[in-house]
């Protein structure tokens, strides 16, 4: 599996998915319906794509945030 996310872009997606699991847990803007399960789910998809490095949409439409 090839990286081909930058840095940044890693970091971005980890901010945006700590964002997203405390509105769903911490908040009531996730309420207890399937708002906050997607909420949950979307982080979940951020967290380990940034772990990874590789984010399979760019693969498909060719995107690199990566420098190399």
């Amino acid at each position: 599996m090839t990286t081909n996310m930058g840095k940044i872009d890693r970091g971005l997606r980890l901010a945006v998915a700590a964002v997203l699991l405390i509105l769903a847990f911490a908040t009531e803007v996730g309420g207890e319906g399937w708002l906050k399960w997607v909420m949950v789910a979307v982080a979940a998809v951020f967290i380990v794509t940034s772990l990874a490095g590789n984010c399979p949409l760019y693969s498909i439409i060719g995107i690199r945030t990566c420098r190399g």
